[in-house]
């Protein structure tokens, strides 16, 4: 038997309000439709919910549970029915971001706690990738969103330039590379490079010096604690060792060939699915926010 919903509301009524008469008028029904709803909830479930001899209508033991069991019932029909209204009014029902490891993801985090306070019904997913992999999985997986470090165009896809960022390559203060007032590439040649592989491919990175020893490490968290410990040298974006250069932790390698480069990250998404509310309002607080919002221009 499937519950009826309406006879459930119906049987919560006459409980509630004492007698079919009060019922009715709550529920603005005949006071007859009220009483063969009950009554026909009854001969469904092939019990007696309600006890009537006396002048007040009294739930039996049997009622007490249906009632109990009623009312999370409608509760959670309730709840259905507003997921519905939010989704016809524009939330999509799920979004899926990928992101560049290199990237920050305070930002990110932030804006998905102001999303959670605003109480959208959308299941959003946010998931790491790295390089070539971001794309890789974002096309794979039918992604919304990405965030984005290298990026290949494609037919239907819009990418939206952010902030610049400053990536330095980084050894501990007490490493011999950071104490060389030049470093050529021979030099690097012999000590560990430290590295965050593509998770795309296994192809190495055009960034990559081409040593033999080389630490793959699995994110940029695990790989600054490297650096802090003297284990190797690696490249590092600013935001995360800005405090270590600065105190002295970390020192800036003098390479011949460059010790800094900068990019700036990409906001792709597809045009064929346009964002629905959720995507729009994280787009929109991700371009608002340092350090993916452009600086203003001074005066």
């Amino acid at each position: 038997m499937r519950p009826d919903l309406d006879a459930l509301q119906a049987l919560i009524a006459v409980v509630q309000h004492g007698s079919f008469a009060r019922a009715a008028a709550e529920l603005h029904k005949a006071q007859s439709a009220v009483s063969y709803q009950v009554r026909k909830l009854e001969d469904q479930l092939g019990v007696a919910l309600l006890d009537r001899d006396g002048y007040r209508v009294r739930l039996t033991p049997a009622g007490e549970a249906v009632v109990g069991e009623g009312r999370r019932l409608l509760a959670h029909a309730e709840q259905l029915a507003g997921v519905a209204d939010q989704f016809a009014r524009g939330w999509e029902p799920r979004l899926t971001l990928i992101v560049d490891g290199i990237l920050p993801l305070e930002p990110i985090l932030h804006a998905l706690k102001a999303l959670a306070e605003q109480r959208v019904p959308t299941r959003v997913q946010v998931r790491v990738e790295f390089l070539g992999g971001v794309q890789v999985h974002f096309e794979k997986d039918r992604a919304d969103l990405m965030l984005v470090k290298d990026y290949q165009p494609r037919a239907g896809l819009e990418a939206e330039a952010l902030a610049p960022m400053d990536v330095i390559l980084c050894a501990a203060s007490g490493h011999a590379l950071a104490r060389a007032d030049r470093v050529a590439l021979n030099d690097l040649h012999e000590h560990v490079e430290l590295s965050v592989p593509d998770s795309g491919s296994r192809a190495a990175s055009n960034l990559m010096f081409g040593g033999e020893r080389v630490f793959h490490l699995s994110g940029f968290e695990a790989k600054k604690q490297a650096l802090l410990m003297g284990v190797g040298f690696g490249w590092m974006p600013r935001y995360l060792v800005a405090a270590e250069l600065a105190s002295g932790s970390l020192s800036e390698v003098r390479y011949a060939g460059g010790s800094r480069y900068r990019f700036s990250p990409l906001l792709v998404q597809r045009l064929d699915t346009p964002l629905g509310r959720t995507g729009r309002a994280l787009v929109g607080m991700l371009k608002a926010t340092a350090p993916f919002a452009p600086a203003l221009a001074p005066g």
